[in-house]
């Protein structure tokens, strides 16, 4: 019954960003025909929040939306599924790194990988699910605020830390975050993420 409510859920999300106003410079493409982006030329943030950065409750979890957009002066494309975690803080303010809290996000497989082109100023996105939140909540969460997320775009050594303030598991193996592969166009325009108290 959980997995048929998660593919539901999945399925209905889906429905609602695919309604998101399309932008013709971050296109699919059929190849990838341009350079993979980097990651020193992306600037990545984390969007979908409410006033109060609670981002899009569902019955299956919260949805936030990674936001990469290119920064360079060059067309560039990106394929696959970011690798994220959460971290109790302090790289992406210039702080001591922090430890990670709980266990990398695993694979939401319901969106099928595709490369996506960004011309310089255009944005793509992945959908990240945070599982510890819900009126269903996570049993045998250790529950830790992260303050930062690692990412990591696919294919790349570097990563990124974005600033963020959301609830996590904070116990060993068990996953509270998942993520979908990178889509084109942001989002959903217009909701801006605000820290939590």
């Amino acid at each position: 019954m959980a997995a048929v409510a998660a593919f539901v859920g999945t399925a209905a999300l889906a429905v609602i960003l695919s309604r998101a106003p399309a932008r013709s410079d971050a296109s699919l493409s059929s190849e990838l025909t341009s350079r993979a982006c980097a990651t020193s030329g992306l600037e990545e943030k984390l969007g979908l929040g409410g006033p109060a950065g609670t981002g899009m409750l569902h019955t299956v979890g919260i949805y936030y939306t990674l936001e990469f957009t290119n920064i360079s002066d060059r067309v560039c494309s990106l394929q696959g599924y970011p690798e994220v975690s959460a971290y109790a803080g302090g790289q992406a303010a210039g702080g001591q790194i922090g430890g990670q809290i709980g266990s990398v996000a695993i694979r939401d497989t319901s969106v099928r990988p595709e490369p996506v082109t960004l011309a310089p100023g255009a944005t793509a996105h992945s959908v990240l699910r945070v599982m510890t939140d819900g009126p269903v909540p996570v049993r045998n969460c250790a529950r830790m605020t992260a303050e930062e997320l690692r990412v990591t775009l696919p294919g790349e050594d570097r990563f990124s830390f974005v600033p963020v303030h959301i609830a996590v598991c904070s116990a060993g193996g068990r996953a509270s975050l998942s993520v979908q592969a990178i889509q084109p166009r942001a989002g959903l325009p217009g909701h801006p993420l605000a820290p939590g108290p």
